[in-house]
């Protein structure tokens, strides 16, 4: 065992297992012990040792039969430590009680600030691709159109006048204007929202929220990252400004004039880096491949997680648009999950949905109100999709048995911010993890 860098209390060695069962034990100032955390059983090498289950957890059964020869004269197993530590049914984890140890939780910590720390902006540019900004004096309904047919939820805000990125035009907004023309004795009327330009939209948000954005923060100067800032620091600045998009922009000049926008940078992109580096050597991360319920992040119903918890936000595919972006902006999260009577996950809204709207001026003669979710939903969709497609990008679903490493890697997926964790058969709704639950674990927010 070595002492890990940056951790100098903490020491590991890193073995290459293949799904099992095993035995192991320390050897410590010349003295051989075990975890008395950890599981015991009586074997050839000593009267206890540790028991160490790998992620194939269906393959226990099968060793630990009592018809396999020998497993009883080998292995005398300390049931009741080892049922308290997880019990097993068709080979998913029914009981959570067991935790990933701090030791590897403060290792894994280290090594990804470690590597967020040693690479830049410059590691999150494509090889190819475009970037797309706005200019503040486009109409609204037109700015809008424009991010529904790229497919994209956030673009930045030009001023051509002052020389320089100002904002960013997003889903919020076009949910706020929504929300105003539903509003009896709106100064905003679906003709104005045809010339009403960005600049003004923005100045009359200025007056309506006062120094808000709609969701009770504080209005701020555009949050940018230079390419030169390490990950973690542009992690950490979409982190603390609450915020789902950092332009990477480069300057020439040292005041920052000439600027050039070189990439929009979010979570999920910095996540993508991460899992590709240490995806091939996930003894690297020892939290990777552990079961994703012993692990301390998300949010989960009361009897899986903590009872005090709130209750998880969740829509029925009957409710209407308008309770829908209530509760979009209310809960502050960027979609929330649609269930069936029996609370099985069927879709999800969000908040980039809401540009769907924007096509045919659709917004003209629908009321929000009246319209059900399910109705909005199939407005940007192929008119021969069934509502609910899991195939695609939209909800992404885990299970409490998997690892780690599988919900991040749904979550790098590009527009992904929500994993959805769902029972088994049932599919019904246990969990979210979002890509700041993830990031405000890693990096110990």
């Amino acid at each position: 065992m070595s002492p890990v860098e940056g951790c100098p209390s903490v020491f590991q060695a890193t073995c290459s297992l293949s799904p099992g069962i095993y035995q192991y034990k320390f050897f410590v100032d010349g003295e051989w012990r075990h975890d008395e955390h950890q599981p015991t059983i009586s074997g050839e090498y000593g009267i206890v040792n540790t028991l160490y289950l790998t992620r194939e957890f269906n393959q226990i059964n099968s060793v630990l039969s009592p018809s396999t020869p020998g497993n009883r004269m080998n292995m005398d197993v300390d049931n009741e430590n080892f049922q308290r530590m997880v019990t097993l049914s068709d080979g998913n984890i029914q009981d959570s009680h067991l935790r990933v140890s701090e030791a590897a939780i403060q290792i894994s910590r280290s090594r990804v600030i470690g590597y967020l720390s040693s690479h830049t902006g410059y590691d999150l540019l494509p090889d190819s691709g475009k970037v797309i900004a706005l200019d503040i004096n486009l109409p609204v309904k037109q700015s809008f159109h424009i991010l529904h047919e790229q497919g994209i939820p956030v673009a930045p805000l030009w001023d051509s006048f002052r020389g320089q990125f100002v904002g960013l035009l997003s889903p919020l907004d076009f949910i706020l204007i929504l929300k105003e023309l539903e509003t009896h004795g709106s100064n905003l009327t679906e003709e104005q929202l045809e010339t009403h330009t960005i600049s003004a939209w923005k100045e009359s948000k200025r007056q309506t929220y006062g120094r808000n954005d709609g969701q009770g923060r504080p209005q701020q100067p555009l949050v940018h990252a230079t390419p030169y800032e390490s990950l973690r620091d542009i992690a950490l600045k979409i982190l603390q400004n609450g915020i789902s998009t950092v332009p990477i922009i480069y300057s020439p000049s040292s005041d920052g004039s000439f600027p050039q926008l070189l990439h929009l940078a979010s979570l999920s992109g910095i996540l993508k880096c991460i899992c590709r580096y240490f995806k091939n050597s996930t003894g690297n991360l020892p939290i990777l491949n552990q079961p994703v319920c012993t692990i301390p992040l998300g949010s989960w119903v009361p009897k899986i997680g903590d009872p005090s918890c709130r209750p998880l936000a969740i829509l029925r595919r009957s409710a209407s648009l308008s309770s829908a972006l209530n509760l979009l902006v209310q809960a502050g999260v960027s979609s929330i999950p649609i269930v069936d009577e029996n609370d099985s996950l069927i879709d999800t809204y969000s908040r980039s949905d809401i540009t769907a709207l924007a096509k045919d001026k659709v917004y003209t003669h629908v009321r929000l109100e009246e319209m059900a979710i399910q109705q909005a939903l199939q407005l940007g969709q192929d008119t021969n999709t069934p509502f609910g497609y899991f195939n695609g990008q939209r909800c992404q679903m885990c299970l409490r048995s998997d690892p780690l490493l599988k919900v991040m890697e749904r979550l790098a997926n590009p527009g992904v911010r929500r994993v959805f964790i769902v029972e088994a058969g049932s599919k019904r709704v246990e969990g979210i993890i979002s890509l700041s639950d993830i990031f405000k674990f890693l990096l110990s927010l």
